[in-house]
Protein backbone atom coordinates (compact mmCIF):
# COMPACT_ATOMS: atom_id res chain seq x y z
CA UNK A 1 0.00 0.00 0.00
CA UNK A 2 0.97 3.28 -1.21
CA UNK A 3 0.35 6.36 0.80
CA UNK A 4 1.47 9.99 -0.70
CA UNK A 5 2.04 12.54 2.06
CA UNK A 6 1.11 15.85 0.45
CA UNK A 7 0.38 19.75 1.86
CA UNK A 8 1.38 22.89 2.32
CA UNK A 9 5.08 24.04 3.23
CA UNK A 10 5.69 24.10 7.41
CA UNK A 11 2.57 22.21 7.67
CA UNK A 12 4.34 19.36 9.48
CA UNK A 13 4.42 16.99 6.47
CA UNK A 14 8.16 15.89 7.18
CA UNK A 15 7.63 15.59 11.20
CA UNK A 16 4.56 13.08 10.09
CA UNK A 17 6.71 10.97 8.26
CA UNK A 18 9.26 10.70 11.17
CA UNK A 19 6.39 9.78 13.25
CA UNK A 20 4.58 7.45 11.04
CA UNK A 21 8.18 5.72 9.80
CA UNK A 22 10.02 5.89 13.55
CA UNK A 23 13.48 7.10 11.56
CA UNK A 24 13.10 3.93 8.83
CA UNK A 25 14.08 6.86 6.49
CA UNK A 26 14.55 9.68 8.92
CA UNK A 27 14.93 13.40 7.35
CA UNK A 28 15.32 17.29 8.78
CA UNK A 29 12.56 19.43 8.82
CA UNK A 30 11.34 21.22 6.56
CA UNK A 31 13.06 19.08 3.89
CA UNK A 32 13.06 20.88 0.44
CA UNK A 33 14.53 18.39 -1.82
CA UNK A 34 13.32 17.51 -5.38
CA UNK A 35 13.01 14.12 -4.98
CA UNK A 36 10.31 13.10 -1.88
CA UNK A 37 11.83 11.17 1.67
CA UNK A 38 10.40 7.33 1.37
CA UNK A 39 9.99 5.17 4.04
CA UNK A 40 8.74 1.48 4.19
CA UNK A 41 6.82 0.76 7.54
CA UNK A 42 5.76 -3.08 8.46
CA UNK A 43 1.91 -3.07 9.25
CA UNK A 44 1.44 -4.59 12.64
CA UNK A 45 -0.40 -7.63 12.96
CA UNK A 46 -0.90 -10.10 16.37
CA UNK A 47 -2.59 -12.60 13.92
CA UNK A 48 0.84 -12.84 11.93
CA UNK A 49 2.66 -13.21 15.70
CA UNK A 50 0.47 -15.45 16.92
CA UNK A 51 0.92 -17.94 13.99
CA UNK A 52 4.78 -17.62 13.79
CA UNK A 53 4.20 -18.56 17.71
CA UNK A 54 2.74 -21.46 16.23
CA UNK A 55 4.90 -22.58 13.80
CA UNK A 56 7.96 -20.95 14.19
CA UNK A 57 8.35 -20.28 10.24
CA UNK A 58 11.97 -19.78 8.53
CA UNK A 59 10.92 -16.46 7.46
CA UNK A 60 7.58 -14.16 8.80
CA UNK A 61 6.40 -11.60 6.53
CA UNK A 62 4.55 -9.11 7.47
CA UNK A 63 2.04 -6.43 5.15
CA UNK A 64 3.55 -3.20 4.29
CA UNK A 65 2.69 0.22 3.59
CA UNK A 66 5.16 2.63 1.43
CA UNK A 67 5.06 6.16 3.06
CA UNK A 68 6.33 8.84 0.46
CA UNK A 69 6.42 12.64 1.44
CA UNK A 70 6.29 14.63 -1.31
CA UNK A 71 8.28 18.20 -1.66
CA UNK A 72 6.36 21.36 -1.42
CA UNK A 73 7.83 22.14 -4.34
CA UNK A 74 5.69 19.70 -6.73
CA UNK A 75 2.75 22.44 -5.75
CA UNK A 76 4.24 25.68 -8.13
CA UNK A 77 2.58 28.66 -9.01
CA UNK A 78 0.23 27.32 -11.46
CA UNK A 79 -0.85 24.67 -8.94
CA UNK A 80 0.71 20.70 -9.29
CA UNK A 81 2.88 20.43 -12.32
CA UNK A 82 2.13 17.46 -14.56
CA UNK A 83 5.05 15.57 -13.79
CA UNK A 84 3.95 15.76 -9.89
CA UNK A 85 0.54 14.63 -10.51
CA UNK A 86 1.98 11.65 -12.69
CA UNK A 87 3.68 10.59 -9.70
CA UNK A 88 0.69 11.02 -6.89
CA UNK A 89 -1.54 9.29 -8.85
CA UNK A 90 0.62 5.87 -8.73
CA UNK A 91 -0.34 6.40 -4.60
CA UNK A 92 -2.88 4.33 -3.27
CA UNK A 93 -4.39 7.32 -1.34
CA UNK A 94 -3.68 10.63 -0.23
CA UNK A 95 -2.67 11.79 3.73
CA UNK A 96 -3.13 15.77 3.52
CA UNK A 97 -1.55 17.49 6.67
CA UNK A 98 -2.81 20.71 7.37
CA UNK A 99 -1.42 23.66 9.35
CA UNK A 100 -3.63 24.16 13.05
CA UNK A 101 -0.99 25.19 15.38
CA UNK A 102 0.83 28.91 15.73
CA UNK A 103 4.14 29.01 16.65
CA UNK A 104 6.11 32.07 15.45
CA UNK A 105 9.46 30.66 14.88
CA UNK A 106 7.82 28.90 11.83
CA UNK A 107 5.68 31.48 10.07
CA UNK A 108 2.72 30.14 7.69
CA UNK A 109 4.80 30.00 4.19
CA UNK A 110 2.06 33.01 2.51
CA UNK A 111 3.20 35.38 5.45
CA UNK A 112 -0.85 35.09 7.28
CA UNK A 113 -2.62 33.84 9.40
CA UNK A 114 -2.94 29.90 10.42
CA UNK A 115 -6.41 28.80 8.62
CA UNK A 116 -6.92 25.13 8.70
CA UNK A 117 -10.23 25.52 6.42
CA UNK A 118 -8.95 28.08 3.69
CA UNK A 119 -5.91 25.33 3.41
CA UNK A 120 -7.94 22.54 2.65
CA UNK A 121 -9.70 23.87 0.47
CA UNK A 122 -7.23 25.52 -1.28
CA UNK A 123 -5.40 22.55 -1.74
CA UNK A 124 -8.82 20.45 -3.07
CA UNK A 125 -9.58 23.28 -5.02
CA UNK A 126 -5.66 22.72 -6.72
CA UNK A 127 -6.16 19.02 -7.21
CA UNK A 128 -10.08 19.72 -9.09
CA UNK A 129 -8.52 21.50 -11.69
CA UNK A 130 -5.83 19.21 -12.53
CA UNK A 131 -8.87 16.87 -13.21
CA UNK A 132 -11.43 19.66 -14.81
CA UNK A 133 -8.37 20.14 -17.02
CA UNK A 134 -8.20 16.94 -17.88
CA UNK A 135 -11.57 16.64 -19.00
CA UNK A 136 -11.52 19.38 -20.63
CA UNK A 137 -8.69 18.26 -22.87
CA UNK A 138 -10.57 15.09 -23.71
CA UNK A 139 -13.93 16.56 -24.32
CA UNK A 140 -12.34 18.38 -27.01
CA UNK A 141 -10.63 15.81 -28.68
CA UNK A 142 -14.07 13.81 -28.63
CA UNK A 143 -15.71 16.59 -30.75
CA UNK A 144 -12.90 16.78 -32.76
CA UNK A 145 -12.99 12.95 -33.59
CA UNK A 146 -16.84 13.23 -33.56
CA UNK A 147 -16.72 15.68 -36.51
CA UNK A 148 -15.66 13.32 -39.26
CA UNK A 149 -17.55 10.11 -37.61
CA UNK A 150 -20.71 8.75 -39.06
CA UNK A 151 -23.60 9.27 -37.23
CA UNK A 152 -24.03 5.44 -36.92
CA UNK A 153 -20.61 5.02 -35.19
CA UNK A 154 -21.17 8.31 -32.94
CA UNK A 155 -23.09 6.01 -29.75
CA UNK A 156 -20.51 4.60 -27.44
CA UNK A 157 -18.09 8.36 -28.12
CA UNK A 158 -21.82 10.66 -27.51
CA UNK A 159 -22.20 8.12 -24.31
CA UNK A 160 -18.29 9.13 -23.21
CA UNK A 161 -18.92 12.46 -23.60
CA UNK A 162 -21.99 12.46 -21.52
CA UNK A 163 -20.01 10.70 -18.84
CA UNK A 164 -17.57 12.97 -18.57
CA UNK A 165 -19.43 15.94 -18.64
CA UNK A 166 -21.09 14.31 -15.65
CA UNK A 167 -18.31 14.01 -13.85
CA UNK A 168 -16.91 17.40 -14.99
CA UNK A 169 -20.27 18.86 -13.18
CA UNK A 170 -19.64 17.11 -10.35
CA UNK A 171 -16.14 18.37 -9.96
CA UNK A 172 -17.62 22.42 -10.25
CA UNK A 173 -20.26 21.62 -7.30
CA UNK A 174 -17.12 21.29 -5.35
CA UNK A 175 -16.73 17.59 -5.18
CA UNK A 176 -14.07 15.34 -5.76
CA UNK A 177 -14.25 12.17 -7.98
CA UNK A 178 -14.32 9.50 -5.14
CA UNK A 179 -17.73 10.40 -4.15
CA UNK A 180 -18.95 9.45 -7.42
CA UNK A 181 -20.61 6.79 -8.17
CA UNK A 182 -20.24 4.72 -11.34
CA UNK A 183 -21.05 1.59 -13.04
CA UNK A 184 -18.89 -1.43 -14.04
CA UNK A 185 -18.71 -0.71 -17.92
CA UNK A 186 -18.03 3.21 -16.33
CA UNK A 187 -15.56 2.05 -14.22
CA UNK A 188 -13.85 -0.38 -17.20
CA UNK A 189 -14.25 3.05 -19.40
CA UNK A 190 -12.10 5.57 -17.01
CA UNK A 191 -9.00 2.92 -15.99
CA UNK A 192 -7.13 4.68 -18.92
CA UNK A 193 -7.47 8.15 -16.94
CA UNK A 194 -5.44 9.14 -14.20
CA UNK A 195 -8.09 11.01 -12.28
CA UNK A 196 -5.90 12.41 -8.70
CA UNK A 197 -9.64 13.00 -7.47
CA UNK A 198 -10.45 10.21 -6.91
CA UNK A 199 -8.06 9.22 -4.76
CA UNK A 200 -9.32 8.29 -0.91
CA UNK A 201 -7.20 10.87 1.23
CA UNK A 202 -7.16 11.02 4.97
CA UNK A 203 -7.03 14.97 6.01
CA UNK A 204 -4.18 14.88 8.87
CA UNK A 205 -4.87 17.85 11.27
CA UNK A 206 -1.76 18.74 12.79
CA UNK A 207 -2.10 20.93 15.66
CA UNK A 208 0.27 22.46 18.00
CA UNK A 209 1.22 21.00 22.03
CA UNK A 210 -1.39 23.48 23.45
CA UNK A 211 -3.95 21.48 21.75
CA UNK A 212 -3.15 18.51 22.90
CA UNK A 213 -5.29 17.86 25.41
CA UNK A 214 -8.09 18.91 22.87
CA UNK A 215 -7.57 15.90 20.28
CA UNK A 216 -10.91 13.99 21.02
CA UNK A 217 -12.85 17.58 20.74
CA UNK A 218 -11.18 18.77 17.38
CA UNK A 219 -11.07 15.72 15.88
CA UNK A 220 -15.43 15.44 16.59
CA UNK A 221 -14.93 19.33 15.15
CA UNK A 222 -13.01 18.25 11.58
CA UNK A 223 -15.18 14.97 11.36
CA UNK A 224 -18.12 16.03 11.17
CA UNK A 225 -17.32 18.54 8.56
CA UNK A 226 -14.98 17.18 6.21
CA UNK A 227 -15.75 13.09 6.62
CA UNK A 228 -17.61 11.64 3.80
CA UNK A 229 -17.08 8.64 1.33
CA UNK A 230 -13.43 8.91 0.49
CA UNK A 231 -12.63 10.85 3.31
CA UNK A 232 -11.18 10.01 6.81
CA UNK A 233 -10.02 13.05 9.22
CA UNK A 234 -7.44 12.21 12.37
CA UNK A 235 -5.72 14.83 15.06
CA UNK A 236 -2.30 14.80 16.08
CA UNK A 237 0.54 17.00 16.87
CA UNK A 238 3.50 16.11 14.34
CA UNK A 239 6.08 17.11 16.77
CA UNK A 240 5.45 15.38 19.78
CA UNK A 241 5.02 12.10 17.38
CA UNK A 242 7.87 12.85 16.11
CA UNK A 243 9.75 12.90 19.39
CA UNK A 244 8.05 10.01 20.90
CA UNK A 245 8.53 7.76 17.82
CA UNK A 246 12.53 8.32 18.72
CA UNK A 247 12.02 6.88 21.92
CA UNK A 248 12.18 3.06 23.40
CA UNK A 249 8.50 2.20 22.85
CA UNK A 250 8.13 1.41 26.43
CA UNK A 251 9.28 4.41 27.30
CA UNK A 252 7.50 6.33 24.55
CA UNK A 253 4.17 4.64 26.09
CA UNK A 254 4.26 6.03 29.66
CA UNK A 255 5.06 9.79 27.77
CA UNK A 256 1.61 8.97 26.09
CA UNK A 257 -0.28 8.50 29.22
CA UNK A 258 1.31 11.62 30.92
CA UNK A 259 0.30 13.61 27.75
CA UNK A 260 -3.42 12.08 27.62
CA UNK A 261 -2.57 10.90 24.50
CA UNK A 262 -4.32 7.55 22.67
CA UNK A 263 -2.17 4.70 23.17
CA UNK A 264 -1.95 3.75 19.99
CA UNK A 265 0.67 5.33 17.55
CA UNK A 266 -0.44 7.46 14.59
CA UNK A 267 1.37 5.22 12.00
CA UNK A 268 -1.21 2.07 13.82
CA UNK A 269 -4.28 5.37 13.45
CA UNK A 270 -3.16 5.70 10.01
CA UNK A 271 -2.81 2.15 8.48
CA UNK A 272 -6.16 1.33 9.85
CA UNK A 273 -7.66 4.67 8.43
CA UNK A 274 -6.46 3.50 5.15
CA UNK A 275 -7.64 0.19 5.41
CA UNK A 276 -11.06 1.49 5.77
CA UNK A 277 -10.61 4.22 2.99
CA UNK A 278 -9.17 1.82 0.48
CA UNK A 279 -11.73 -0.96 1.63
CA UNK A 280 -9.37 -3.69 1.70
CA UNK A 281 -8.14 -6.28 4.70
CA UNK A 282 -5.85 -9.21 5.00
CA UNK A 283 -5.86 -12.77 4.64
CA UNK A 284 -2.75 -15.09 5.91
CA UNK A 285 -0.57 -17.90 4.42
CA UNK A 286 1.14 -20.20 7.26
CA UNK A 287 3.19 -22.78 7.46
CA UNK A 288 7.03 -24.09 8.29
CA UNK A 289 8.80 -21.83 5.60
CA UNK A 290 6.68 -18.47 6.23
CA UNK A 291 3.59 -16.72 7.84
CA UNK A 292 2.64 -14.18 5.67
CA UNK A 293 -0.07 -11.38 5.50
CA UNK A 294 -1.70 -10.51 2.28
CA UNK A 295 -3.30 -7.40 1.65
CA UNK A 296 -6.47 -7.63 -0.79
CA UNK A 297 -10.26 -6.04 -1.34
CA UNK A 298 -12.90 -6.43 0.82
CA UNK A 299 -15.11 -9.04 -1.23
CA UNK A 300 -12.66 -10.64 -3.20
CA UNK A 301 -12.74 -14.13 -4.26
CA UNK A 302 -10.76 -16.91 -3.28
CA UNK A 303 -9.25 -17.04 -6.63
CA UNK A 304 -8.40 -13.22 -6.43
CA UNK A 305 -6.68 -13.68 -3.21
CA UNK A 306 -4.44 -16.77 -4.79
CA UNK A 307 -3.73 -14.06 -7.87
CA UNK A 308 -2.02 -11.88 -4.72
CA UNK A 309 0.28 -14.91 -4.02
CA UNK A 310 0.82 -15.88 -7.42
CA UNK A 311 -0.86 -15.04 -10.52
CA UNK A 312 -0.57 -18.80 -11.29
CA UNK A 313 -2.44 -19.89 -8.63
CA UNK A 314 -5.59 -17.71 -9.63
CA UNK A 315 -5.37 -19.44 -13.06
CA UNK A 316 -5.10 -22.81 -12.18
CA UNK A 317 -7.55 -22.24 -9.35
CA UNK A 318 -9.18 -25.28 -8.28
CA UNK A 319 -10.20 -24.75 -4.36
CA UNK A 320 -8.96 -23.17 -0.91
CA UNK A 321 -8.85 -24.72 2.53
CA UNK A 322 -9.54 -22.40 4.66
CA UNK A 323 -9.98 -22.02 8.63
CA UNK A 324 -9.81 -18.64 10.73
CA UNK A 325 -6.31 -17.94 12.63
CA UNK A 326 -7.76 -17.97 16.05
CA UNK A 327 -8.29 -21.93 15.19
CA UNK A 328 -5.15 -22.33 13.83
CA UNK A 329 -3.43 -20.97 16.94
CA UNK A 330 -6.15 -23.21 19.48
CA UNK A 331 -4.80 -26.56 17.03
CA UNK A 332 -1.56 -25.29 17.19
CA UNK A 333 -1.63 -25.46 13.10
CA UNK A 334 -2.61 -29.29 12.82
CA UNK A 335 -4.69 -30.02 9.79
CA UNK A 336 -5.62 -33.22 10.92
CA UNK A 337 -7.46 -31.48 13.96
CA UNK A 338 -8.54 -29.06 11.89
CA UNK A 339 -10.23 -31.73 9.65
CA UNK A 340 -11.56 -33.60 12.84
CA UNK A 341 -13.02 -30.59 14.51
CA UNK A 342 -14.47 -29.69 11.49
CA UNK A 343 -12.83 -26.25 11.80
CA UNK A 344 -11.02 -26.60 8.00
CA UNK A 345 -13.09 -26.08 5.09
CA UNK A 346 -12.86 -26.96 1.31
CA UNK A 347 -13.92 -23.36 -0.91
CA UNK A 348 -14.51 -22.55 -4.52
CA UNK A 349 -14.27 -20.08 -6.17
CA UNK A 350 -17.25 -18.49 -5.48
CA UNK A 351 -15.84 -17.87 -1.90
CA UNK A 352 -15.86 -14.31 -0.51
CA UNK A 353 -12.16 -14.27 1.24
CA UNK A 354 -12.62 -12.74 5.33
CA UNK A 355 -10.51 -11.18 7.32
CA UNK A 356 -7.71 -13.33 9.21
CA UNK A 357 -8.87 -16.44 6.77
CA UNK A 358 -5.64 -19.10 7.14
CA UNK A 359 -5.60 -20.17 3.42
CA UNK A 360 -4.02 -23.11 1.04
CA UNK A 361 -4.68 -22.96 -2.21
CA UNK A 362 -4.49 -25.97 -4.18
CA UNK A 363 -4.07 -25.38 -8.01
CA UNK A 364 -3.19 -27.24 -11.16
CA UNK A 365 -2.07 -25.46 -14.74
Amino acid sequence: MDLGIIGKARSGKTSLFNAVTRGTAQVGAYSSGAEPNVGVVKVPDPRVDALSEVFHPKKTTYAEVRWVDYPVAGFGADGPGRGFVGELVKMDALVHVVRAFEDASVPHPDGGSVDPHRDIEALDLELTFVDLALIERRLQRIETEMRTMKASDRGAMEAHRALLQRMQAHLESGQGLRSMTFSPDEEKELRAYQFITSLPVLLVINVGEDDVSRIAEIEAEYTARYASSGVAVTVLCAKIEAELAQMDPEEAGVFRADLGLAADSPRDRAIVAAYELLGVHSFLTAGDDEVRAWTVRKGASAPEAAGKIHSDLEKGFIRAEVASWEDFVATKGSNAELKKSGRLRTEGKQYVVRDGDVMNILFNL
